[in-house]
């Protein structure tokens, strides 16, 4: 086990990203859920660049 802690990071990071787009998305707060969201997939595609 290398350098995969990155990735594992970039994941936890996405998931809690994605828990905050659930939370803003329910309380009506629709733009800031979108930049959420983005960020969310931003450390997703961080991460599986990280593991290619």
């Amino acid at each position: 086990m290398g350098q995969e802690w990155i990735a594992i990071l970039l994941l936890g990071v996405a998931g809690f990203l994605l828990g905050g787009v659930y939370s803003t998305w329910k309380h009506d707060s629709r733009g800031l859920a979108l930049s959420f969201g983005v960020a969310a997939l931003v450390a997703i595609g961080g991460a599986l660049a990280w593991l290619a």
